[in-house]
């Protein structure tokens, strides 16, 4: 055991927020899947993506969060054993930190949770664009995951089965489709 910390195997299982991918795409093994929400943050594709969904020298754009005080984020939380952060944290490793939070379950049960955000000013940082920008980004852009294009259509999907609004993800949508 590592001192002044319990063994992964022994530490209770946790909740881990999607917003993102994590939505449509859980690649992992978890306990139990409920929709939830975020207080204080909303989603935006700020993200550069140089390994999932562009390359190094033509990233795609995927989302983050970003605070917003007034906004809540609807997402996927997952019930994951500790062990599965090894999995997380690699395949979240662009740019994104693991944070600690307060998860709202969809039976209003306020839950301690996880989520991986790409904060402001990290190497793959991309920002705010105009939308017509962002959206002729991700209309060429293609990673090991597959085409950028795909990841906006299932994130859009997800959100609609979930009943969510975003404003943000929506546009972009219109806009790549558009074309």
């Amino acid at each position: 055991m590592v001192s002044g910390a319990e063994d992964s195997r022994t530490q209770a299982p946790v909740w881990v927020f999607g917003y993102g991918s994590l939505i449509w795409r859980p690649d992992f093994p978890y306990l139990d899947r409920r929709p939830a929400t975020l207080a204080g943050w909303a989603r935006r594709f700020w993200q550069g993506s140089h390994d999932h969904r562009g390359v190094p020298d033509a990233p795609g754009r995927v989302v983050t969060l970003v605070p917003a005080p007034e906004e809540t984020c609807i997402g996927m939380a997952y019930r994951i054993e500790h062990t599965v952060f090894d999995h997380l944290d690699y395949r979240e490793k662009n740019g994104y930190e693991r944070v600690a939070v307060s998860l709202t379950l969809d039976d209003a049960d306020v839950v301690a949770g996880a989520v991986y955000i790409a904060p402001i000013g990290n190497h793959a940082f991309l920002g705010d664009a105009p939308i017509e920008e962002m959206a002729r980004q991700i209309r060429r852009s293609a990673g090991p995951s597959g085409e950028n294009v795909d990841y906006l259509v299932e994130l859009a999907d997800a959100l609609r089965g979930l009943g969510a609004h975003d404003a943000h993800v929506f546009a972009l949508e219109a806009a790549v489709l558009a074309r």
